[in-house]
């Protein structure tokens, strides 16, 4: 769907199937560094946890980027993906938003996506949803998992996955020092 400004916006679709994990990606707003700072990883870690134990679902990997996430998952029995994505980016959202907007309202206007002088509107993820594919094979869940631990590598971020500690590497390779654990990883193949 192309906006009034001429950008384009991408809809995630989700199909809710009971016993598909779920390989999800999404973006901080215009591609943001937002995810730039321990603290704010710290925020989307806190708010991940939040939501698997109120959303039941296996968190099988993660990693977090400056300007993106990607995540592998088990939803529980009956699920809702856009209500689990919900859970998990709107508590990251408003606490980025108050603290720029206490710490830093320079770099706050950044995120204005509207709204009036008055009472304007501010965007931390991308609008859209992101990417979301349901996986059915254990050998693809796999691939999503190595995919997913490669990302700092790939992006000069750290000379092996284990180095990025926000990401769950550490914890496939039984390594001290894991951010957040897992509850499991996908069956053998």
């Amino acid at each position: 769907m192309r906006l009034p400004d001429g950008t384009v916006r991408k809809y995630r679709r989700s199909f809710n199937d009971r016993g598909h994990a779920h390989e999800l990606t999404f973006s901080c707003y215009r591609g943001l560094p937002l995810l730039g700072k321990d603290r704010s990883r710290r925020w989307f870690v806190d708010a991940l946890q939040a939501a698997r134990l109120r959303h039941h679902f296996e968190l099988w990997a993660y990693v977090i980027m400056p300007e993106h996430v990607h995540l592998l998952l088990l939803p529980g029995a009956a699920y809702d993906m856009s209500v689990i994505l919900q859970g998990i980016k709107q508590s990251v959202a408003r606490k980025a938003i108050g603290y720029l907007r206490d710490n830093s309202p320079h770099w706050l206007e950044r995120l204005r996506s509207g709204g009036t002088p008055q009472k304007p509107h501010y965007c931390f993820w991308q609008r859209g949803g992101g990417y979301d594919r349901n996986i059915t094979r254990a050998s693809t869940a796999w691939d999503s998992v190595i995919y997913i631990h490669r990302n700092p590598v790939k992006r000069g971020l750290a000379a092996r996955e284990v180095d990025w500690p926000w990401s769950s590497a550490r914890w496939y390779a039984g390594l001290d020092g894991v951010v957040l654990e897992m509850d499991g990883c996908p069956p053998d193949p």
